[in-house]
């Protein structure tokens, strides 16, 4: 029995677009909470949580659209010619509030207001494109002989919309959680305050979505709705529901540590694989599946060799980073 590699593949895909999610999610979830800050001051101090390793989460976006490359090339080409117009917005996002990122803690009091909006503005396009392209990810493409066959703004629909909006809320919550954990006193009230009604919000989107999947498509609720799949996936929802009670009586109490983040990281988690079971095995939905979009064996065997060489380096260096910057973030300490 010979090695899958087009599972190993989908797997490390998987895996490196969640850590970008977990990673650079809470980095956008502060630009997402900048409106609801006045202070100069706690503004400083939430930009500075992320300030050393902001530059890193990135690395697994590149890592995942790479991989897709090599392991999955149809799907690399059908996907980035769906879903070009959201990806373009994307980056531009990303690198607009990049900018904005190191430009706010250089400019003078008169023109600080402007790059905070521009690193807000940039964190609310990045986020909502991603979530835009999700939906158009969950609702499928059109292939005839190997190529996209639809139109320029067939990713544009309300499902689409909807899940732009749900992953500004999904990300608001890592960004408040992740605030709770890194800072103290009036800042971490404020998030405190602003979790509960997040995560009211983030539940009542993934039960909309939860609902709205398998009412449009019917693929997804033969796969989640079928016996045995019923029993084998029932946990999900559950642990959904579970986890976000946990999540509300921990922000209820004397929440200073990372309790909520652990708890908000894992919510998304469970979103994320109700994803994977509603679309698996294919890469390219409705019907393409991994096996049938997958590269040469003796491609994906080569560029597997540098994957499994290069991730460990990236969680090591990654994880010293966290490790080195833990701890409070207070007035006056950090980039500058």
């Amino acid at each position: 029995m010979g090695i899958d590699l087009p599972l190993i593949w989908a797997i490390i895909i998987g895996f490196g677009l969640m850590m970008y999610v977990i990673m650079d999610g809470f980095d956008l979830g502060i630009g997402i909470l900048f409106p609801f800050v006045e202070s100069r001051d706690e503004r400083d101090i939430m930009v500075n949580t992320v300030a050393p390793v902001w530059d890193g989460n990135e690395t697994w976006l590149v890592l995942g659209g790479a991989s897709l490359l090599a392991a999955f090339p149809l799907a690399y080409s059908v996907i980035l010619s769906a879903l070009y117009l959201p990806l373009v917005l994307m980056l531009a996002g990303l690198i607009w509030r990049g900018v904005a990122f190191e430009f706010r803690f250089k400019a003078d009091k008169d023109h600080k207001p402007f790059w905070d909006k521009a690193f807000a503005w940039g964190s609310y396009i990045a986020t909502f494109s991603q979530g835009a392209a999700l939906g158009a990810f969950i609702n499928g493409f059109s292939v005839k002989d190997g190529a996209y066959s639809g139109g320029l703004l067939d990713w544009l629909t309300p499902f689409s919309l909807f899940t732009g909006l749900g992953l500004v809320v999904a990300y608001a919550l890592l960004g408040s959680t992740w605030l709770i954990m890194k800072t103290e006193g009036p800042l971490q009230r404020r998030m405190k305050d602003l979790g509960r009604p997040v995560t009211f919000a983030l539940f009542a989107v993934v039960v909309v979505v939860s609902v709205w999947t398998p009412l449009v498509h019917a693929g997804v609720a033969d796969r989640w709705f079928a016996l045995p799949n019923m029993i084998f996936f029932a946990p999900v929802p559950v642990l959904v529901l579970i986890v976000t009670l946990a999540l509300l009586r921990t922000l209820q109490r004397d929440a200073t540590h990372a309790g909520p983040f652990m708890l908000a990281l894992l919510m998304l988690f469970l979103g994320y694989s109700g994803l994977g079971i509603s679309v698996w095995p294919n890469i390219i939905p409705p019907s393409i599946s991994i096996w049938d979009a997958a590269a040469p064996p003796e491609s994906m065997g080569f560029t597997l060799v540098g994957a499994l060489f290069i991730i460990p380096f990236i969680l090591a260096y990654t994880a010293w980073s966290y490790y080195v910057f833990r701890g409070k973030v207070r007035l006056g300490e950090g980039y500058h």
